[in-house]
C-alpha cells in the first residue's frame, strides 16, 4: 500500500529503532514524524524509511524533546498527509494518533521505582503535548512496573488529567480505554516481554464511533500457539551454518555439530526467549541480560555472554563454535523482538544491539494500532455521513499562545537503555 493510500496519521516520540513504528505502519498508519534523540537510532530510522514510497512523507526528527522540540514549528512544518493530496498544515485535533513511550527507569523493577519523584519522569510532559496537539487517540507504552499498586495514585492523576475536558480548547477530553499489560509472546513474538500500554481516545471520537456500533476493544492476542526460539531462529541459524561451511570448509564438521547441538537444546527447551535487554551506554558491552536470563539462554543452546558478528564478518571460534552454543547476531536478536527480516540497523554492533534490546515488539504495536484504528475509522464513517457531536470552537495553531506551545517532551536514550525490563 502506498503512502497516499494510508489515511490515518500518526506522530511518534521516543521512536528508537522503529519497533513501534513498524507495528503501527503494518496497522495502516501513515507516520508524519518519528522523533528520537539517539543518533544511531535516527540513522536506523532513516535507512529504513527515507526514499521508501510507502513511508513517504515521514520525517525523522533527531531532537532533544526538552531543549529543542518546538510543537508550533512541528505542527506548522508537518503536512497532514491527506489521502486526497491536500497536504495542508497540521492543525490541533487533526492528528489521528500520538504514540510513543516515555523513559522507563522511574517505574522499572530494575531501578528504585521513584515514579514522579524521578527527574526522568516525563508523563507530565506527555500530557502537555497531548493538550497541544489534541490527537484523536493516544498510545503510550512503558514497563510493567508502572502498573504496580504503589503507582495507583499516580496513574489515577494521569487519567484524570487526560479526561478533564477543561484542559482541551475543543471541549472534549479523553477517555482512558485501557491501561493494562500485554505479553509479547501472546502476539507471535518468541519472547517473554510484558509491556504496559495506555490507550486513550478523545470522547467525541468514541461517541461518533458508537453511532456506527463500534466501541474500543482491547487486543487479547493473535497467536493460538507460542512461537518458540527453535522455530523463530531455525532459518537464520541454518544460514549461519551454511555460510560458515562455505567460508571455512575445514570447520564444516565442527560447525554442523554446533548447529545440531543448538537445535537439539532449543527444541528440547521448547520455549520462548527471556526478555531481551538493551543495556546502558554506561555499563560496558552488550549481553543477553542478568543471571537468570543468561541461564535461560544457555538452556536454549545460546551463549549469552555477548553478541555475534553478522554472517559476513563471522569469527567462527568467537561467534559460533562456543562451548555454550552460538551467540546471537543482531539480526537474530531482532527476530526475537518480532522485527521483520530486512529491517536495517545502523551504528556499531553494540549500538545496534542496544537499539534492538530496547525496542517495542512490532507485532504488539500492530495489534494495539489495529484496535485503535477500528474506532478511528468508524468515527470517520459517521462523520462522512453527516453525524456529529456537539463541539466548542477549536483553537488553531495561529491562535495558540507561545506559552501553550512551549517545548513539551524529553527523551533520553541512555535512560531508556538503562532500564532492565522484566
Amino acid at each position: 500500500m502506498s503512502s497516499s493510500e494510508r489515511s490515518l496519521t500518526s506522530i511518534e516520540i521516543c521512536a528508537g529503532a522503529g519497533g513501534q513504528a513498524v507495528g503501527l505502519h503494518q496497522a495502516m498508519f501513515k507516520h508524519l514524524a518519528l522523533v528520537e534523540i539517539d543518533k544511531f537510532a535516527c540513522r536506523t530510522l532513516r535507512a529504513n524509511v527515507e526514499g521508501v514510497d510507502e513511508w513517504g512523507g515521514c520525517e525523522v526528527l533527531e531532537e532533544d524533546l526538552v531543549k529543542k522540540f518546538d510543537t508550533r514549528r512541528t505542527m506548522t512544518a508537518l503536512r497532514r498527509g491527506d489521502s486526497d493530496g491536500d497536504g495542508g498544515v497540521l492543525e490541533p485535533r487533526e492528528l489521528d494518533l500520538l504514540a510513543g513511550g516515555v523513559p522507563c527507569p522511574p517505574f522499572s523493577h530494575a531501578g528504585k521505582q521513584l515514579g514522579e519523584d524521578d527527574d526522568r519522569d516525563l508523563f507530565p510532559r506527555m500530557l502537555d503535548i497531548v493538550q497541544q496537539l489534541q490527537p484523536k487517540a493516544v498510545m503510550i507504552e512503558n514497563v510493567r512496573g508502572i502498573l504496580d499498586s504503589k503507582f495507583d495514585g499516580y496513574r489515577g492523576r494521569i487519567e484524570s488529567d487526560l479526561e478533564d475536558d477543561g484542559r482541551y480548547p475543543g471541549g472534549h477530553g479523553y477517555q482512558v480505554c485501557e491501561w493494562d499489560l500485554l505479553e509479547a509472546c501472546d502476539f507471535g513474538v518468541p519472547q517473554l516481554r510484558p509491556r504496559a500500554l495506555l490507550v486513550a481516545i478523545r470522547k467525541d471520537i468514541l461517541e461518533l464511533a458508537a453511532l456506527e456500533g463500534v466501541k474500543y476493544e482491547w487486543p487479547t492476542g493473535v497467536s493460538a500457539e507460542q512461537i518458540t526460539v527453535a522455530k523463530a531462529l531455525g532459518i537464520s541459524m541454518a544460514e549461519r551454518l551454511e555460510s560458515l561451511k562455505r567460508d571455512h570448509p575445514e570447520l564444516a564438521d565442527r560447525a554442523q555439530n554446533a548447529y545440531d547441538k543448538w537445535l537439539g537444546d532449543a527444541t528440547k527447551a521448547d520455549s520462548v526467549a527471556p526478555t531481551l535487554v538493551g543495556g546502558s551506554k554506561k555499563h560496558g558491552g552488550a549481553d543477553l541480560g542478568p543471571s537468570r536470563a543468561k541461564a535461560a539462554w544457555r538452556a536454549l543452546g545460546v551463549d549469552p555472554m555477548g553478541v555475534a558478528n553478522d554472517v559476513k564478518a563471522c569469527f567462527p571460534e568467537r561467534d559460533f563454535l562456543r562451548p555454550d552454543g552460538p551467540m546471537l547476531t543482531v539480526e537474530q536478536a531482532a527476530i526475537i523482538q518480532g522485527f521483520p527480516r530486512g529491517w536495517k540497523f545502523e551504528g556499531g554492533k553494540t549500538a545496534q544491539y542496544r537499539q534492538v534490546g530496547n525496542a517495542f515488539p512490532p507485532p504488539v504495536a500492530k495489534a494495539v494500532g489495529e484496535s485503535i484504528a477500528q474506532v478511528l475509522m468508524a468515527a470517520r464513517r459517521a462523520a462522512d455521513r453527516g453525524a456529529a457531536v456537539p463541539q466548542k470552537e477549536s483553537v488553531s495553531v495561529s491562535e495558540t499562545s507561545e506559552a501553550e506551545l512551549a517545548p513539551a517532551f524529553a527523551d533520553n536514550a541512555a535512560d531508556r537503555e538503562g532500564a532492565l525490563v522484566r
